[in-house]
């Protein structure tokens, strides 16, 4: 297998506008994705994603760097495994969300890249892929219900 790029797409009946907060808000993304998150959405901020283990009470933590943010219309930031690190190209993936109008909604398009660019064996990089295969198949889905339930609730 390549492990090149992990790539999703939904449709979800709001408007790009309110998709771009959902993505790019700690306030939203902790409705969805992370357990918490600190972030400023503006090109070259630094924060982070955070993800606890419930039964455990351990966090993960991961910093972010946000590359691009063009309301409404697309939203990237670059995430490491190493903390205390800047997520850079050398050490980081590039996560993606771009926006596109569709009707009365908005498509989403996931894509998560820079596997190779990592460097790492083969083993560790073939379950790090997976990993990431199936936090996106369980997460991406909850922006939808999300996104849902925030435009049913206005």
């Amino acid at each position: 297998m390549e492990y090149g790029t992990i790539e999703r797409e939904i449709h979800v009946d709001a408007s790009p506008e309110v998709v771009f907060e959902v993505v790019s808000r700690p306030e939203h993304l902790r409705e969805w994705w992370p357990d918490d998150a600190s972030l400023d959405p503006t090109p070259g901020s630094l924060g982070e994603l955070v993800w606890t283990d419930h039964g455990t009470e351990s966090a993960m933590t991961v910093p972010i760097t946000v590359v691009q943010a063009d309301p409404p219309r697309l939203f990237s930031f670059r995430w490491c495994y190493d903390a205390g690190m800047i997520a850079e190209p050398a050490n980081s993936l590039l996560v993606t969300f771009e926006l596109v109008p569709a009707g009365e909604g908005t498509v989403v398009r996931l894509s998560e890249s820079g596997w190779r660019e990592l460097g790492w064996e083969a083993a560790v990089l073939e379950a790090a892929y997976h990993d990431h295969v199936a936090g996106w198949a369980r997460h991406f889905p909850r922006l939808g219900e999300y996104v849902a339930r925030l435009v049913s609730a206005s």
